[in-house]
């Protein structure tokens, strides 16, 4: 069968739903999960078909801590559990998730009606971790009003950022993915003046147009953001962040979201952004912007996904459901200062 690739590229909308669900740990839970995953395609296209031209997807992820069990497969080389990010004044937390469902769409109803089946499918079977609405903001901006994303790959050099390729031939075509839920204080955030905000950002405000780098020092967020090995190589990822909130409750922030072929990748431009780079020196957004979540997963081929529920396990797997499924007890940290994957190791 050729390998089909999830729409992780799907195109901008202007709505969302960021639906994390953790797995109970029962034998039942999991059948009833791999099952509605094998039917995942069959219910996308039902929902799409209602609603032509909204531009409706749904990418679905799965985590390190139920893939040996669900998946009865290997994990995908690069494939671990968020990993705590420390630094001296700002940490960005692991939190739980073991599935990760992004459902995309231009209709708000079409995403709450595939939303309102899946839970019907998975009921009894998983609890949720996290649910976000985001919405589209303006043209493309977040809610500290920047454009969102313009450092997104195109063209030929999307699918090269984005899907796995011969470096993992067992998974080629999948993509990994990590979310984040980050609030934002409004008021600090818009009690600075445009030129204080740009500097943090490493952009003008009006008109997105990047600012020169700082050559020593404090760096900008785009610049701290930015990934290049020391063979001058830049690694991009793949960003479709949505803001979300509330006027009423005050809470309000940005939904990150990144799909990258390397997980790597997403997880030094953390480690920039909140160890700082160089260390002490962190990313000055997050004076701004507190991460609430972590967590990250794999999003195998769609031909992946409709086969779960028909192929035996190459290997049967060492551990029962409910041991496999016990949660890591490890603090998940980065482990700064141990070796570290240089990025030609993750294609050798």
């Amino acid at each position: 069968m050729p390998i089909e690739p999830q729409t992780v590229d799907a195109p901008l909308t202007q709505a969302a739903i960021f639906l994390v669900l953790t797995i109970r740990d029962t034998d039942t839970a999991i059948d009833t999960v791999r099952s509605a995953l094998a039917d995942a395609g069959g219910l996308i296209k039902s929902v799409a078909f209602r609603g032509l031209g909204s531009s409706f997807s749904c990418t679905v992820g799965i985590g390190a801590r139920v893939w040996p069990t669900l998946v009865r497969k290997p994990l995908p080389a690069q494939l671990h559990p968020f990993r705590t990010v420390r630094g001296a004044v700002h940490t960005a937390p692991a939190t739980a998730g073991d599935l990760l469902f992004h459902i995309r769409s231009d209709r708000r109803d079409l995403c709450f009606e595939f939303e309102q089946l899946l839970l019907q499918q998975l009921a009894g079977a998983v609890d949720v971790a996290d649910e976000t609405i985001g919405f589209r903001y303006f043209d493309i901006r977040d809610l500290l009003g920047f454009v969102d994303g313009t450092a997104n790959p195109v063209g030929r050099q999307l699918p090269e950022a984005t899907l796995v390729g011969d470096e993992d031939p067992a998974y080629a075509g999948g993509s990994y993915a990590v979310v984040q839920k980050y609030t934002h204080p409004l008021s600090a955030w818009n009690a600075l003046s445009t030129e204080q905000q740009e500097t943090i950002m490493g952009r003008r405000k009006a008109d997105n147009v990047e600012l020169d780098d700082a050559r020593s020092g404090q760096k900008a967020h785009k610049t701290l953001a930015t990934i290049v090995d020391e063979d001058g190589v830049e690694h991009d990822i793949l960003r479709d962040n949505m803001p979300f909130g509330s006027a009423a409750s005050g809470e309000v922030g940005t939904y990150f979201i990144g799909y990258a072929r390397n997980l790597w990748v997403i997880e030094q431009m953390l480690e920039r952004m909140f160890i700082g780079d160089p260390p002490g020196l962190h990313d000055r957004l997050l004076d701004f912007s507190t991460a609430r979540t972590g967590t990250t997963f794999f999003i195998p081929p769609a031909s992946f996904l409709a086969r779960m529920d028909d192929e035996p396990a190459a290997e049967p797997p060492a551990q029962t459901p409910s041991a496999a499924l016990e949660r890591p007890t490890t603090d998940g940290s980065l482990g700064i200062g141990s070796r570290r994957s240089h990025p030609k190791d993750a294609a050798s």
